[in-house]
């Protein structure tokens, strides 16, 4: 995903260079036919694929299960309502109707351009209605048509509808937003001064809250020795155990296919890797923190390596134990001796002095809690950031990452403490 910057930041860079380059270029070169627009016709037509600077966009459900097209999106969403038991027909077509609304918001709202959402706000609701119907042939006519579900014309045009009235009237809160205040909204936001939270100074909220999932007294050698010996467990057995039960897949369903991806052999040896520039006596939490870092010194890690690195390895770390806990999905004896190693190392639990006893679960609303507490010293203590998130009256804050989710702290959840905290921003005294 593009995480690094903002896409109209990359692209305006992207022009200037061009009409440098134009205006020492032969005049032939000038002659040449500039690239196809991408149209609001080829956004809904379900077998385009979308594509900026020559590289298609992909989008996904869950975050983590890609897809060019519509058309492939809705025959995987066929297999889903196939594999499945529902009580009744109704209830599989709901099913497969919500998939099919969630891919096509992640369409929409991509993490890689923010072309697609611009041709839907840039066109009338009643301009968009007409050219998804051009292209289905009306709202009874099939769009798709499977041995499980069937996709009508009706759903996929006020689908597109939904995505685009909740996006007239909210902010994507993430760090490549194309809006000032929505970069600043996002716990990647660095803070160059940093931030004081429960005893330590940190370059982001982001750093905090990937830091706190490690207990103070875990080392890099304490994560080198687990992932050693996590590298020959068959992961594939049990993950295949976690994604055949109807009930915790559907419950867990961005859990399970996060942990897929990050629990392949080359993926911890990239964890391994990634760690190998630490000293074995670095502690863990320590390592994230801003530390003794002058100002204007380079981050030690920045907020997307803090996510990508120490967060998903934390989260892949306190998953294993939360998911083979007894009562879990039966558990091979790989996994409970690795659970065992980490329950050792304090991966059963979120430990933080000073914050609701000193110990919460990782899955648990205390730990899900402690977000707004920490954006409490963000907006409220920081007159600079309480202004950004002050100036937003009247929009709501959103907060979308490719149909992405989070096993610390759902989405609808950050989303109601984002709204509640600038709420505590607009009462506090200026």
């Amino acid at each position: 995903m593009a995480i690094l910057g903002s896409w109209r930041a990359q692209a305006g860079l992207l022009a200037a260079m061009v009409s440098a380059a134009a205006l020492s270029a032969p005049a032939t070169t000038l002659a040449q036919p500039a690239a196809a627009r991408t149209t609001l016709r080829q956004l809904v037509t379900p077998a385009s694929r979308l594509e900026v600077q020559g590289r298609v966009v992909r989008f996904a459900l869950h975050g983590l299960v890609e897809f060019e097209t519509l058309s492939a999106l809705f025959a995987h969403i066929d297999a889903e309502a196939g594999r499945w038991r529902f009580p009744t027909d109704a209830a599989r077509q709901a099913f497969a109707d919500d998939l099919a609304r969630r891919g096509i918001e992640s369409r929409v709202v991509s993490m890689e351009t923010e072309l697609p959402l611009d041709l839907l706000l840039t066109h009338t609701r009643a301009e968009l209605d007409a050219t998804v119907t051009a292209v289905t042939g009306g709202d009874d006519a099939p769009v798709f048509d499977g041995r499980h579900w069937r996709l009508t014309g009706r759903t996929y045009r006020e689908a597109f509808g939904r995505v685009r009235d909740r996006w007239s009237t909210s902010l994507n809160c993430w760090s490549a937003s194309s809006s000032l205040p929505g970069r600043v909204l996002s716990n990647w936001y660095v803070i160059d001064e940093g931030i004081r939270l429960y005893g330590a100074d940190y370059d982001s909220t982001e750093h905090f809250w990937q830091a706190v999932k490690y207990h103070p007294d875990v080392t890099i050698d304490d994560l080198r020795v687990l992932l050693t010996a996590m590298r020959p467990v068959d992961w594939a057995t049990w993950l295949d155990t976690l994604a055949s039960d109807q009930t915790f897949y559907l419950a867990h369903t961005y859990a399970v296919e996060f942990l897929k991806r990050n629990l392949r052999a080359e993926r911890l040896d990239w964890y391994r890797d990634s760690l190998a520039p630490l000293a074995a006596d670095v502690r863990a939490r320590a390592a994230q923190q801003k530390g003794s870092r002058a100002s204007g010194a380079p981050l030690a890690y920045t907020p997307v390596q803090e996510k990508i690195l120490w967060g998903d390895l934390a989260d892949v770390l306190h998953l294993i134990v939360t998911f083979s806990a007894p009562g879990a999905p039966a558990t091979p004896a790989g996994v409970r001796a690795i659970r065992d190693a980490l329950v050792a190392r304090h991966f059963d639990a979120i430990v933080l002095d000073g914050y609701a006893g000193g110990r919460v679960g990782f899955l648990s609303p205390e730990f899900q809690a402690l977000m707004l507490e920490i954006w409490k010293v963000k907006y409220l203590q920081m007159p600079r950031l309480r202004e950004v998130i002050r100036s937003t009256t009247g929009t709501r804050l959103d907060h979308f990452l490719n149909d992405g989710d989070s096993p610390d702290i759902p989405i609808p959840i950050y989303v109601g403490y984002l709204n509640r905290i600038r709420e505590l921003a607009l009462e506090a005294p200026r």
